[in-house]
């Protein structure tokens, strides 16, 4: 009985832990988003500036402050001698020890709208922060899904190789059978061996490559690399990268890079009001609270007040600063006409080298179809001895670089509809 039990336990939760751990794309994707370093640690720079807009926030409300002493003097503090009318001088001495406190709250009624632009240039710095994390998101995804698609890439090398190596174990047994009935010279059999180690030497590259980035990939989405793999990916047609046109126009007005332009425009217009509200006069209202204790004299009072600054002598200076903060608004205004510009190239760019992928894997989808049948034919002549191994041979190349060209192909169609769709879409 145990045996059964043992034998149940091994077909049902074996396949489980030896699976390891094998990923979709969709997978590696959430994983990145949520254990990449470089995503964690954008979300810290958005933390940080959410703090920063809490803070410039607390300068709504009134400045509260207090201070106090307790002092005892070795002597007391105050000497004088007073003159009795220049017939004697009688010394006199005062405050040896004391206390002394105060508390005031101080409320800003107006501060040259400083205030209320520092809290809109918080506010604005916190939304940058939060569009630079999604431009982090949308790289880390790029890179991810890159590395992704290279090792399906690998995987379908490997494949392949699984192929041509049977392709070549028959035709090594074929040559070896006609060098052993003196058809042929032992030289041909040595043709097919030097194959097989090409063959073998392709099939070292693939593996290497494969654990390496495999490797890279675990380590960049948080993953254990000793048990990382992904999930098999098929190589089929993909739709049309027509289904995903959008003009460069309106794709323009979604990339963050220009929305980061804009808002840098926003914050050079904040920057000319904060200069502008410093030669502004500001003023406040409080309260406070005296207590002291000297000379055995305890005193407890309030007070009401009220204040008022003119910078009058930063107006000398103050046009010049509020122009250079013009300038650098207009210089601002002009990157982000430029960043306009190049990026609607950009996006053009990216849609012309989509096509092209697609276009590359309908002609590789021919090589294949060509390169197949005309190994099957050579395969056919050599078994008739109507063709040479040379033929055969070259059949046989042709074919494994149709294979390997078709998946690549594949593999740069995807990477590169998924770049147009993260540079296009919000």
């Amino acid at each position: 009985m145990k045996h059964i039990y043992l034998f149940l336990f091994c077909m049902v939760f074996l396949p489980f832990i030896t699976r390891g751990q094998v990923y979709t794309l969709e997978e590696c994707l959430a994983a990145a988003l949520e254990k990449n370093n470089s995503i964690k640690n954008s979300l810290l720079e958005v933390e940080m500036a959410r703090q920063t807009r809490k803070e410039a926030f607390t300068f709504y409300f009134p400045q509260v402050s207090a201070s106090g002493m307790v002092f005892q003097g070795s002597e007391k503090l105050l000497q004088a001698d007073l003159d009795l009318f220049g017939l004697a001088e009688i010394p006199l001495s005062f405050i040896k020890k004391g206390a002394f406190a105060t508390a005031t709250a101080v409320q800003p009624v107006f501060a040259g709208l400083q205030i209320i632009n520092g809290n809109k240039l918080a506010k604005l710095g916190e939304e940058v922060r939060i569009l630079q994390h999604r431009l982090t998101e949308n790289e880390v995804k790029q890179k991810t899904t890159e590395y992704y698609w290279l090792i399906a890439t690998l995987n379908n090398h490997h494949s392949t190789l699984d192929v041509v190596d049977k392709l070549l174990a028959e035709i090594y047994r074929q040559v070896e059978l006609a060098v052993k009935t003196g058809l042929t010279t032992r030289n041909d059999l040595l043709r097919v061996e030097l194959r097989q180690q090409e063959i073998a030497s392709q099939r070292l590259k693939v593996e290497n490559g494969l654990r390496v980035t495999k490797m890279v990939l675990a380590q960049y989405i948080g993953a254990d690399f000793t048990s990382f793999d992904i999930a098999t990916s098929e190589f089929t047609q993909p739709k049309s990268p027509l289904n995903y046109y959008i003009t460069p126009q309106d794709a323009v007005q979604q990339r963050i890079e220009y929305l980061l332009a804009q808002k840098n425009v926003d914050a050079q217009g904040y920057q000319v009001r904060m200069e502008r509200s410093k030669h502004l006069p500001k003023v406040g209202v409080g309260v406070g609270h005296i207590y002291y204790n000297i000379m055995k004299k305890e005193v407890n009072t309030e007070l009401a007040f009220a204040s008022v600054s003119v910078p009058i002598s930063s107006w000398w200076g103050g046009s010049h600063v509020i122009k250079k903060a013009r300038v650098k608004k207009e210089q601002a205004e002009n990157d982000r006409k430029n960043a306009e510009e190049l990026l609607a190239v950009e996006i053009e760019q990216l849609w012309s080298e989509l096509t092209e992928a697609y276009a590359q894997i309908e002609l590789a989808r021919k090589s294949i179809a060509s390169s197949t049948e005309n190994l099957r034919l050579n395969k056919q002549h050599f078994n008739a001895g109507a063709s040479s191994l040379s033929d055969l041979l070259t059949a046989e190349t042709l074919y494994t670089e149709s294979c390997n060209n078709y998946t690549s192909a594949c593999a740069d169609y995807q990477t590169k509809l998924s770049n147009y769709l993260t540079h296009t879409r919000p």
